[in-house]
């Protein structure tokens, strides 16, 4: 099983500034003197504007590791420096219109231009990028734009004034479904715009310029000095290069700071499955499991499997807590659902399941067994084969709909080996955080479709979410997502055709390796 990883802005994305997507224009405006560069955060305020404003260092030195790649986010940050938190909500009537976008600033709430994913504002930055000889720009300038995430390469505090703490996601996370998004910049922080990029760029010197989109910079007020930042950027042989030895870790991009476990919810206690007592029944707060279409869908290369992403998600008014507690001297545990009252308060548990100690070498991990089942259909719905994909180690890892009532905005997650355990674990507790998703990409024989015996013709992917309703929540006829998919072709030669949903462009985000 593959775990996917997927961020509105994926960090590992290398930037090759010769290639045709790359706009090749006549010599950049000349910039002002303020646009040279960054202006401390004391004299940058609104006294020429919103106080929303970019920052960028006036110069600075980036080395390539790698060959000619250079990982850097540039220091490119847009700033706030207003008195209020600066709030981008993101929604989606249905996947067949645009999502419109309304952000709340300090002079109140606006309507920004409408974006084509949850979570991401289109073309919010061009960059344009020109070589420097003898000291002058000389060539042509290398233009890319770029959708922004305020928080994509993270955020942090830009005065010493500014609140400790910030209620906003600390990063962005892409899935062509998604329903509701919320990102922010507390007043007096930073957000990195660009994520930790690769520029492909050669041993020199270059003007680079940040624009931020003139509609989306007039729906927030920001002047024309604070939409534009230039810096010289220094490129030298780094530390680091293709083939060094000492390199022992990858760029920081491949990392994966956001596997799962909720901080809200601590492990349980190995010896007792909690109390109050267990309960029959249960009132209030509840999870609701739901499932979002498959995605990412495409053949093999010898075109015998047919490999998918699926997303089940919580959109309940309370988290989904499943604890398991070992039997004794067996590789299995037995399951506990908890309950919580509006205030977060634990108020009862039962039983729904059990676990299972995986020891595949890719594994290596406990299993809640209960939780989704993936399945292709024939034409007539009935079942053509079923994914053996059938226990899962849950993860909170896609933000499906930040707006939702009771909807977490700042999970924080730990690797997948704390949150699974390991073999000598007697306890375990697994969370799915309300508004967020789980999703697996199913690119392993057995898990993914075996379709070499299959006819051609139309079949649907079903993901269905608490496949035996073990698990208590508040509806169950939203479970179970439809996806339709056309199969033809022979051989190494077979085609998969997939549908549109609506006007979504799932091109936009990209895998991110896991378990």
């Amino acid at each position: 099983m593959t775990r996917s990883r997927t961020r509105a802005a994926l960090g590992a994305s290398l930037l090759t500034l010769a290639l045709p997507g790359l706009v090749a224009l006549g010599p950049a405006p000349a910039a002002s003197a303020d646009d040279a560069g960054t202006r401390s955060s004391a004299d940058t305020g609104a006294a020429d504007g919103s106080g929303i404003t970019l920052t960028l260092p006036r110069r600075q030195v980036a080395y390539q590791e790698y060959g000619s790649t250079v990982y850097s986010d540039l220091g490119l940050r847009l700033l706030n420096l207003t008195g209020a938190p600066l709030q981008i909500r993101s929604t989606r009537a249905s996947y067949d219109v645009p999502v419109e976008v309304r952000a709340t600033t300090a002079a109140g709430e606006v309507e920004l231009p409408d974006a084509t994913a949850i979570g991401t504002l289109d073309d919010m930055v061009t960059m344009r990028l020109r070589p420097v000889v003898d000291g002058k720009p000389k060539g042509r300038v290398s233009v890319r734009r770029f959708d922004g995430c305020l928080g994509s390469g993270g955020t942090e505090r830009a005065r010493p004034d500014a609140p400790a703490s910030t209620p906003y996601p600390s990063t962005c996370y892409y899935n062509p479904y998604a329903l509701g998004g919320v990102q922010g910049l507390q007043r007096g922080w930073s957000a990195a715009l660009l994520g930790y990029r690769g520029l492909r760029l050669q041993r020199g010197s270059y003007d680079v310029t940040f624009t931020v989109r003139s509609d989306l910079a007039d729906a927030l007020g920001m002047s024309a000095a604070e939409r534009t930042r230039t810096s010289r950027v220094i490129v030298k042989k780094g530390p680091y290069y293709e083939g060094d030895p000492g390199r022992r870790t990858a760029p920081r991009s491949a990392e994966d700071p956001s596997r799962t476990a909720a901080r809200h919810h601590p492990g349980p206690d190995p010896e007792d499955p909690g109390s109050p007592e267990p309960v029959a029944s249960v009132d209030g707060p509840r999870p609701d499991l739901r499932s979002l279409p498959a995605w990412g869908i495409q053949l093999s290369r010898s075109g015998k499997y047919l490999q998918f992403g699926a997303t089940v998600w919580n959109g309940g008014d309370s988290p989904l807590v499943v604890d398991g507690f070992r039997r004794e001297r067996e590789d299995v545990m037995d399951g506990y659902q908890y309950f919580f009252d509006a205030d977060g308060e634990q108020v009862g548990y039962q039983p729904v399941g059990a676990f299972e100690w995986d020891a595949k070498e890719t594994h290596q991990q406990w299993h809640f067994q209960d939780f989704a089942t993936y399945s292709l259909l024939r034409a007539d719905k009935s079942v053509a084969v079923k994914s053996r994909k059938e226990a899962f180690c849950l993860a909170n890892t896609d933000a499906v709909d930040l707006t939702a009532p009771g909807a977490d905005w700042t999970v924080e997650n730990e690797e997948l080996e704390t949150s699974c355990g390991d073999y000598g674990s007697q306890s375990i507790r697994e969370v799915l955080a309300s508004g967020w998703g789980d999703t697996y990409a199913q690119f392993r024989a057995g898990q993914s479709f075996g379709i070499a015996g299959l006819p051609n013709g139309t079949y649907y992917i079903e993901v269905r979410a608490n496949p035996e309703g073990n698990l208590v929540e508040s509806d169950q006829t939203n479970n179970v997502a439809l996806r339709t998919i056309r199969l033809s072709g022979r051989g190494a030669q077979r085609k998969v055709t997939v549908p549109r949903v609506g006007i979504v462009d799932e091109t936009m985000g990209g895998w991110y390796g896991g378990f």
